[in-house]
């Protein structure tokens, strides 16, 4: 065991502050689910503690740490020489990893290229547990995995201790860690446990704060009104001194003075219960309602497909593809990776997929599409809301609630983080008036709160969407059909 000493951490990026005066310990023993809204710095601390960023502070603790992605140079090597590029083992320590992770042992003597990406992801990850000491800073290794992969991945990592691992799938993070290091508005902070209980802390914690704003609240208005009233009474009794008649000043002023004494005790009040009140709601996520509005179809049926086989070059991606997509059907393409979906998914699009049997479509049919990839994505909000024709004020609107700050609308989107990136085809999305709705792993990259967010919005709105995801939380709560190819 061994800890890891974080003491005054501060690190700036374009002249804005990412972390202030951080101070916190961790144990090299835990297995610490890392989580944060997009942008809050997540993957800027795995790079703090790495080595890669200057920084103020201190960082301390005999700690080898060991990244991953690992950064692979050349490709066309063999998949066990990279493997021994990055970790010193014995062949039989690798092939025992491997069964754990069902993986072949003939992927050791493939091309590195040649594997897909998530037999990627479990050699690596293989390779770093190898190394004698090393602690891990594991960045979003499930973003190429599948259902399946998932849950090999997660019970690997359950068998595993020493590691930071940030993840959004909450199902994932549940399975394999026992505490959590969350980046939250206004600070960081370590608590024993999964997710779920981490959300069911913070979510009574919030609760507890929002009951504690509305006392207050309705305590400083009472106080205002009889401050008010008291200022009033001392002021007509001041005046009073100098009205008509003879009157005892004394007796009115020490009356007038007596008031003023007690308006000024209740302004004390309630500059306390104000001070008192800006400690509470700094870590509150305002996850507000999402909105979209769909168009409706005359036709009850808008896609239908009849033993439908699609290809790639001469090659059959898959086949035998029969379903239908009604209205306000929320429906769930699952299947192995490699095995279509995205193919799939662009064929209904309309793209030029190679494809035999029949595809119906009703005529006239408007679709909105979220694809996989948001990588392309460069240039200004603004020029990039002209360009899709879409209201440029809703789209901001949509990425405020979404966890954007002004700051960020005034970058250039290649600046932005993976999920930020992904958050701007999300609101684009939300943005346009469709009749079907096809997104293709929307939530790679997406932090949690927003995941919730997008979660509750197709719940509330009855709109017709054909998805990809391979979040099982996302994936059992949203969808209505599950279609498996």
């Amino acid at each position: 065991m061994a800890l890891l000493d974080i003491k005054n951490l501060t690190f700036a990026y374009d002249y804005e502050n990412i972390f202030e005066n951080v101070s916190f310990q961790l144990d090299t023993n835990w297995k610490l689910g890392f989580i944060g809204r997009n942008g809050r710095g997540k993957t800027t601390f795995l790079n703090l503690l790495s080595g890669k960023l200057d920084y103020q502070g201190t960082i301390s603790g005999k700690i080898r740490f060991e990244y991953f992605p690992c950064v692979i140079k050349d490709k066309t090597l063999n998949t066990l020489d990279i493997a021994r590029l990055h970790s010193d083992f014995a062949l039989w320590q690798l092939e025992r990893e491997l069964s754990l992770l069902e993986v072949s042992d003939e992927v050791l003597y493939r091309p590195f290229e040649t594997l897909s990406e998530g037999e990627r992801t479990k050699i690596m990850l293989a390779a770093l547990f190898l190394n004698d000491n090393g602690f891990l800073l594991i960045d979003e290794p499930t973003n190429h995995l599948d259902c399946k992969g998932r849950q090999i991945v997660s019970k690997y990592l359950q068998s595993k201790k020493g590691f930071i691992l940030v993840s959004h799938d909450r199902a994932f993070l549940d399975n394999c860690v026992d505490h959590i290091l969350s980046i939250n508005k206004s600070n960081i902070e370590i608590q024993k446990g999964n997710f779920s209980s981490w959300f069911y802390n913070k979510t009574l914690q919030d609760e507890y704060e929002l009951a504690g704003n509305e006392k207050i609240k309705r305590e400083v208005k009472r106080l205002d009104k009889a401050a008010k009233k008291a200022a009033a009474r001392s002021d007509k009794l001041e005046s009073d001194k100098y009205g008509m008649g003879p009157v005892d000043k004394g007796y009115i002023g020490h009356k007038s003075a007596k008031m003023m004494k007690t308006s000024k005790n209740i302004e004390r009040r309630n500059t306390n219960l104000i001070d008192e009140k800006s400690k509470l709601l700094k870590n509150i996520d305002e996850a507000e309602d999402l909105k979209i509005k769909p168009l409706k179809h005359y036709s009850q049926s808008l896609i239908s497909l009849e033993n439908v086989d699609l290809f790639y070059g001469n090659n059959k991606v898959c086949g035998g593809i029969n379903f239908t997509i009604n209205q306000r059907e929320r429906i769930a393409l699952q299947g192995k990776n490699g095995c279509g979906k995205s193919t799939l998914l662009k064929l209904l699009c309309g793209e030029n997929i190679k494809y035999t049997g029949n595809l119906y479509k009703c005529s006239n049919l408007i679709i909105s599409y979220v694809p996989q990839d948001a990588s392309f994505l460069k240039g200004s909000l603004n020029d990039f809301a002209r360009e899709n024709k879409i209201d440029e004020t809703l789209f901001k609107t949509i990425l405020s609630k979404l966890d954007f700050s002004r700051g960020q609308f005034e970058k250039d989107m290649k600046s932005f983080s993976d999920g930020q990136k992904k958050k701007v085809l999300i609101a684009r999305s939300l943005c346009e008036q469709a009749h079907l709705y096809i997104w293709d792993e929307p939530l790679n990259f997406i932090d949690i709160m927003s995941r919730i967010q997008i979660e509750n919005l197709l719940l509330k709105f009855e709109l017709s969407i054909i998805f990809v995801e391979h979040d099982k939380a996302f994936t059992d709560t949203v969808a209505a059909k599950v279609i498996t190819i």
